[in-house]
């Protein structure tokens, strides 16, 4: 036999390239190779995508996070005791998604979208991917429609639209998430689906706010899902992200949807742990460089959609935790520069007994008016300048014992409308109990009654014109507007009302 000569041997080699099939198969099954804290290290898998759920030889999936040189980090969606090296594992080429349906509706489930309150399985209508891409400007519509709270200073000062995001900002323990299960609460009735994601919270604070909802039947239009400190910090990082999955599924179906977020100062924290895990170069307080487009990716899918889309609307009320009212600092600033506004709630004003503890100098909504009704517009008038006028005079008159009277009468009016906007916890306010509360208001109406005794006329007032002038807050509620004839109606009901109650002749 001759010998080869190398004209034979490149034209082999060449014969094999040309016939060489890639076995993708072969290649969509890896091996850990370190595991630890939720992080699963794999080698072996050339082509995941950022964001692929992958499958463990145990059962477990896990998310990949991180794409290395020649190996990726896996974020795992349950515990990794059954996960040891040289555990395999496969690829599935599906991104993470959750599944959705109306029969969500009134359930508590995790971040995974399965149910965790007992009562069986779910029957889902689809499939949602958690991480998708917001409505560009084409498809968005202008936010003019109000989503009422039925908290009397939110609604007047601050109104929120529906497809607005407002921040509800402040220390712990001032009264955040009270705001947004009253907000739930007032939905009763107005067709608006509620999501609220529970993210590192205690499971007794998530079960008492289940209950609140409950007690009030807000569960049977609302959805709870609950990632709790006890979870791996993977699914309270998915945890905001699957909750704006489900509700796009309603939002796509033409309906309004209100998300709360409670709350993302933890959803930062989660991340960290995440990042810091993966060994990402950590920044400022040792967040990663990307943690504002971890929530301005999740925020901006809250909007209105257009008309030809379906009209639908995701409102979002994400909560965020300060300390010491340091509203400078990084996950604050971040939030408040994504948001269309802010509630900020302050410490010192709770302790007085101002609850909601509502600040109306740092509050504000950049909607504004837009999202008020013409009712509303109207009723709120001057409130947020005389409050603020009152908090001034009463700095620089508290140690002045000799006044003018009408310094006296701004001092009263102004701690008349302190006074009107504490509102006690789970009792929202219609359309027209606050505008006629506003409206009698501005009429210096609650001004001849003693401080201590406002919210009480105040509840009185509205008991009498509901029972004996029902039609002044049906024509409200139907019509949204207040003009001059009404406001004349509305005051002679009031006169019959201090007749009834013999309040003529103290207030002459």
């Amino acid at each position: 036999m001759g010998a080869i000569s190398a004209t034979d041997i490149i034209s082999i080699i060449q014969e094999e390239i040309e016939n060489f099939t890639w076995d993708e198969k072969e290649r969509q099954t890896g091996e850990v190779i370190y595991v630890g804290d939720g992080i699963a290290t794999v080698y072996g898998i050339d082509h995941a995508e950022y964001g692929e759920i992958v499958v463990f030889d145990n059962g477990v999936k896990g998310m990949v996070q991180d794409i290395r040189h020649n190996e990726i980090g896996v974020i795992l969606f349950g515990r990794d005791t059954g996960i040891k090296e040289g555990t395999k594992v496969t690829r599935t080429e599906k991104r993470a998604g959750v599944p959705v349906g109306d029969e969500f509706v009134g359930r508590i489930i995790n971040a995974l979208g399965e149910p965790i309150d007992g009562k069986g399985e779910i029957k889902a209508d689809g499939y949602n991917p958690i991480e998708k891409e917001a409505p560009g400007i084409v498809d968005r519509k202008s936010v003019d429609t109000p989503l009422e709270t039925g908290i009397l200073a939110i609604d007047s000062m601050f109104p929120i639209g529906r497809g607005q995001r407002e921040l509800i900002i402040g220390d712990r323990q001032t009264g955040k998430t009270s705001i947004a299960t009253d907000t739930i609460i007032n939905q009763k009735g107005k067709d608006t689906i509620c999501v609220y994601v529970a993210i590192g919270q205690k499971a007794s604070t998530v079960a008492k706010v289940v209950s609140t909802l409950e007690k009030n039947g807000a569960m049977d239009y609302s959805i709870v899902l609950s990632s709790t400190a006890s979870d791996p910090v993977s699914l309270q990082y998915i945890a905001p992200y699957a909750g704006t999955a489900i509700a796009e599924y309603f939002m796509n179906k033409g309906k309004d949807v209100l998300i709360v977020y409670d709350d993302l100062s933890k959803h930062a924290v989660a991340y960290r742990a995440i990042s810091l895990l993966l060994e990402r170069s950590p920044g400022r307080e040792a967040y990663p460089g990307d943690v504002f487009y971890l929530h301005s990716r999740l925020l901006e899918r809250s909007s209105r959609l257009s008309d030809e889309l379906g009209g639908g609307s995701i409102t979002a009320l994400p909560i965020i935790e300060t300390q010491s009212g340091d509203v400078s600092a990084y996950i604050p600033t971040n939030v408040i520069s994504i948001t269309d506004g802010q509630i900020f709630l302050e410490s010192n004003l709770f302790f007085e007994g101002m609850r909601p503890a509502v600040n109306v100098g740092l509050s504000v909504s950049r909607v504004g008016g837009a999202a008020q009704t013409k009712a509303m517009k109207k009723a709120s008038g001057s409130i947020r300048i005389d409050l603020a006028q009152y908090r001034e005079m009463e700095v620089f008159t508290q140690f002045a014992s000799d006044l003018d009277e009408q310094t006296k009468a701004q001092l009263q009016h102004g701690s008349s409308l302190m006074q009107l906007l504490k509102q006690p916890l789970n009792h929202p306010l219609s359309l027209h109990e606050q505008v006629i509360t506003l409206t009698l208001a501005n009429e210096g109406f609650f001004d001849l009654f003693e401080v201590k005794k406002v919210k009480e006329a105040q509840g009185d007032v509205l008991s009498f014109m509901d029972s004996t002038h029902p039609e002044i807050g049906q024509q409200i509620e139907t019509s949204k507007t207040i003009d001059d004839e009404l406001v004349s109606s509305l005051l002679k009901a009031a006169d019959e009302y201090k007749e009834s109650r013999n309040l003529v002749s103290s207030q002459e």
